[in-house]
């Protein structure tokens, strides 16, 4: 089983950035426990803060892996882009949130991916990703 985790703008600074929302553990050493955790499933880990290579990204993987596994940052709430890959490819996605984005600012509420996702997983933290990967299972 092949799975992509593709992280959206500012994610490079999880542990560092706001840590009371997004925690104090960067996500190259958390996806170091996940790939412990999930020995017989290829685990791949992309981020970028464009927009653009992150709609590339996508359509890479998009017909030849199991499963995606997308946090788009901010991008979820602004761009119509991100959700028409997600509809154009075969591979399915599961969009995903460390933070519980209803808890936070209303323009937050607003997801322009969740319509075009397999299931959305948010507010539990970094185990989202974990839950997100067992959802494929």
């Amino acid at each position: 089983m092949k799975i992509c985790i593709i992280n959206g703008p500012n994610l490079n600074l999880l542990g560092k950035r706001e840590p009371e929302v997004y925690g104090s553990q960067t996500f190259e050493d958390y996806f170091k426990i996940l790939q412990e955790k999930f020995p017989n499933i290829e685990l791949s880990y992309y981020q970028s803060n464009i927009e653009g290579e992150l709609i590339g990204k996508i359509q890479e993987v998009g017909f030849t892996f199991d499963g995606i596994i997308l946090n788009a940052g901010a991008y979820t709430h602004t761009s119509i882009g991100l959700g028409d890959a997600m509809k154009a490819v075969t591979t399915p996605v599961i969009e995903v949130h460390i933070s519980n984005t209803y808890a936070r600012e209303s323009f937050r509420h607003q997801s322009y991916l969740s319509g075009n996702a397999k299931g959305v997983i948010l507010g539990f933290g970094l185990k989202s990703y974990e839950l997100a990967i067992q959802s494929f299972l």
